[in-house]
């Protein structure tokens, strides 16, 4: 093993990510010294952290080897298990040969082709929600995160889905307390894990009640088409329906909305850059690419072998947690140049941030559309923009998420 210090590297722990952001120099130290590296949780079960992209991607391209159950990331404490699979079961944590079938049940909705005939919606409300945010075009502050990064993308994904424009809200609110289970803002009360449970049981009930009237009046949204689907020749599962859309609502929602406001930080903090987006748009594809590799808005995910394995010399043992840290991956000396360095220019850029292999993210298409509608819209129309107090992120050592990003700008009218 490595010398103590990097045993004492704080890598999990989601105060740290509150208070600092991602650990860059953690992991880059892992990366150059220990990139499989052990690390014991107190109060829970220890994990292999995986810090090299050629190593996710290995360990990412064997399902078969690398179970994604039971453990579905590393948290504070707890095991394995963590009732992650009591709480919800979904693509996340099923793996080969169930995983296929219920992913293909939605991925018609995902397809290049299907989220393309997206693309005036998705322009359409960035652009009111830029006109709202614009005024006369005066000077003026908001929080980004609450203005635009989050209605965009929260009333692209509950359009498609058939939820109404009067619940659209509660969508937000649950997502929140879901995606923030160790955040004392999104927990009212003491009992943080009830709250959660309690956003849960909700966000179930709606989806239950929705399904239920959707199977008697199929329409043109994502809620039909699961709840009238079938995996194996057999309808979805009531348990696995509504875990499913969980996943639909928290992910589609979390991490492109964190992705928006990372990526506006990004050029916020290096003004070349964009610079050199508002003189060539045309540059919006590989500066999203960038964003999405510079935010990494997924932070971790594991997988259990199945068997006994060694990976770089450590003897792995069937059962153990292997942690890939994505946002590591993608600052990797040995596959980037200049890992450290924001460039909305950046080729090739051969990022991990939607994942890799069989789970690789089942929205990538649609978060793309989004971040690219978002940067365009904003090179051509923001004149002057900087951070007017601070950015607030989530108690999270899973998601990246922002809660707040208030900037004074100046944009002008459409």
């Amino acid at each position: 093993m490595a010398s103590s210090s990097l045993d004492s590297l704080d890598i999990i722990g989601p105060d740290s990510y509150a208070a600092h952001g991602y650990p860059h120099a953690a992991w880059k130290r892992l990366r150059n010294e220990s990139p499989v590296h052990w690390f014991d949780l107190a109060g829970g079960v220890g994990f292999w952290a995986v810090t090299k992209r050629s190593d996710i991607v290995w360990i990412s391209k064997r399902p078969q080897l690398f179970r994604n159950a039971p453990r579905l990331a590393v948290f504070e404490q707890g095991g394995p298990v963590e009732g992650e699979r009591t709480l919800a079961r979904h693509l996340l944590n099923m793996d080969p040969p169930e995983h296929a079938g219920f992913r293909k049940a939605a991925s018609g909705w995902f397809t290049p082709h299907a989220i393309g005939r997206r693309r005036e919606e998705v322009e359409r409300i960035t652009r009111e929600l830029l006109s709202e945010m614009a005024g006369d075009g005066e000077t003026r502050e908001a929080d980004f995160v609450a203005e635009l990064a989050a209605p965009l993308t929260l009333s692209v994904l509950a359009d498609m889905l058939g939820v109404p424009r009067e619940d659209w809200r509660l969508m937000f609110q649950w997502t929140n307390q879901i995606a923030g289970a160790s955040d004392p803002e999104f927990q009212q009360g003491d009992a943080p894990v009830g709250n959660v449970e309690s956003a849960r049981t909700n966000l179930f009930q709606y989806f239950m009640k929705l399904a239920e009237e959707r199977r008697n009046d199929p329409r043109d949204d994502m809620v039909s088409v699961l709840s009238n689907a079938e995996v194996d020749g057999a309808p979805i599962p009531v348990f696995e329906l509504l875990s499913y859309f969980l996943l639909l609502v928290v992910a589609g929602n979390e991490t492109t909305r964190n992705a928006a406001s990372g990526g506006l930080m990004a050029l916020i903090e290096n003004p070349g850059e964009m610079a050199k987006l508002r003189a060539s748009p045309e540059l919006v594809e590989p500066a999203v690419e960038e964003i999405v590799r510079w935010t990494a808005p997924v932070i971790q995910f594991c997988r259990t072998p199945c068997e006994d394995v060694e990976i770089r010399g450590q003897q792995i043992r069937a059962g153990d947690s292997l942690c890939l840290f994505y946002p590591s991956a993608n600052r990797d000396e040995e596959v980037f140049e200049d890992p450290d360095t924001f460039r909305v220019d950046r080729r090739p850029n051969p990022h991990l941030g939607f994942g890799m292999g069989e789970h690789f993210c089942l929205g990538a298409n649609l978060a793309r559309l989004e971040l690219r509608v978002i940067f365009r819209e904003l090179a051509l129309r923001l004149e002057e923009v900087e951070l007017a107090g601070p950015f607030e992120r989530m108690r999270s050592s899973f998601l990246g998420g922002v809660k707040r990003m208030p900037i004074r700008y100046r944009l002008r009218p459409e």
